[in-house]
């Protein structure tokens, strides 16, 4: 499943810097995931990086409305970095 970021949020812009793939973006309020772009960093590193760096415990957490599998993830993964290169 992909990650969204709730209202613990402080807009630090610690996270947006950190995603390999472009999915954290400022929203109205705080920062947000784009779901179709977040792979939990897989293809990337082992552990999503913007939990990683974000400050304040349990921001960044899984979406349970948007469950995905680690292949679904890495088949996101695929299409995001390889099927738009000629």
């Amino acid at each position: 499943m992909s990650l969204l970021i709730n209202d613990n949020c402080i807009n630090c812009d610690m996270c947006k810097p950190e995603c390999p793939n472009d999915a954290i973006s400022i929203g109205e309020i705080h920062y947000q995931i784009n779901q179709n772009l977040c792979t939990e960093c897989i293809g990337h590193y082992n552990k999503p990086r913007c939990q990683l760096v974000c400050p304040i415990n349990n921001t960044i957490i899984k979406d349970y409305n948007n469950i995905e599998t680690k292949k679904h993830l890495w088949n996101k993964f695929i299409l995001i970095h390889y099927n738009n290169k000629s």
